[in-house]
């Protein structure tokens, strides 16, 4: 039964992965965003939810702001796409084949011009360590809030030790990502940052369910970040693939709102960084809230016990 579950959390999403209501910019007089709206609609029915811009600055501007994946550019009368890998290597490889596309279409002998505005690290042009660097903070976060609850006693403590562990992942593993495998760009004290709020707040939610419910607490935490929240936090592809609802709910988690703050701060100058820093911050609040309200729930009964082990103290004295 374990394995169907491990094998649905992870599976599904990857399988029913397609591209709908993926926002692009198309610029261009009004007929010609209109015609080529409908040969995407054609294409990909569903795929794109396109914004009609003025001219190229407005459209770059867009994708520098991570509003949109890309844009197509008709002002030159010859399609030209504009692309971010960084924000998405699936989106720009489905973009590119639109634009071999309407090249075929057009009867023409090359290719449309393809220009990636923001790309990947020369080092990590696929994006692969990005990818990859998903499940290590979660695993970070869990493998605190596993040590904390089973070494440190006292809510206080664990937050701390929560924050500690959060600062020192995200040094090492920022680290690693930028320096070493060269996957990500930016400022390495924002990508740090990044990491840290991502691995605190995933930890702190964990320890505050356990905090409040026990073992049942970190069951339900642990199975709720990994289970759900690394495989629909949409990091390798995009939460516009995912299927159906599962993209939106991805990043209302932490490992989704992390995946999307670390580009942020890694390609985009921090544009786009303020609803994931929210969404964690949000987690780490309740967590923090939820250990506080499990100390107190505690408290209680051992005042009682201690009041109630005194007399057979005296007693025996």
């Amino acid at each position: 039964m374990s394995i169907s579950v491990l094998l649905t959390a992870f599976a599904w999403p990857s399988v029913r992965s397609s591209v709908h209501d993926v926002p692009i910019a198309v610029v261009g007089p009004a007929p010609a965003v209109q015609q080529i709206t409908a040969v995407l609609d054609q294409r990909l029915p569903g795929g794109f939810e396109v914004t009609e811009v003025a001219d190229t600055a407005a459209a770059e501007r867009l994708i520098r702001d991570r509003e949109v994946f890309g844009a197509i550019d008709l002002s030159t009368g010859t399609p030209h796409v504009i692309t971010a890998s960084a924000g998405s290597t699936a989106v720009t490889q489905t973009l590119n084949s639109i634009a071999t596309g309407l090249a075929k279409a057009q009867g023409a002998g090359t290719a449309v011009a393809a220009r990636d505005l923001v790309p990947l690290p020369a080092d990590d042009p696929r994006g692969a360590g990005l990818a990859a660097g998903a499940l290590p903070l979660v695993m970070g976060g869990l493998l605190a809030a596993l040590l904390l609850t089973r070494l440190v006693r006292g809510s206080v403590r664990r937050v701390t030790g929560a924050l500690a562990f959060a600062v020192t992942g995200g040094l090492a593993v920022a680290a690693i990502l930028q320096f070493w495998l060269g996957s990500l760009d930016g400022s390495y004290a924002a990508n740090t940052g990044a990491i840290a709020l991502t691995i605190a707040a995933i930890a702190l939610t964990i320890l505050g369910l356990e905090s409040l419910l026990g073992y049942v607490g970190f069951g339900l935490g642990a199975a709720t970040m990994m289970l759900i929240g690394n495989p629909l936090s949409g990091t390798a592809t995009a939460p516009e693939m995912l299927p159906g609802w599962s993209g939106t709910l991805g990043q209302l988690l932490p490992p989704g709102a992390g995946g999307q703050l670390l580009r942020s701060t890694a390609f985009f100058d921090g544009h786009g960084a303020t609803h994931p820093a929210i969404v964690l911050a949000t987690w780490l609040t309740l967590g923090t809230v939820l250990c506080l309200v499990g100390n107190l729930r505690r408290r209680p009964t051992a005042i009682v016990e201690d009041t109630a082990a005194q007399p057979a103290t005296h007693a025996t004295v």
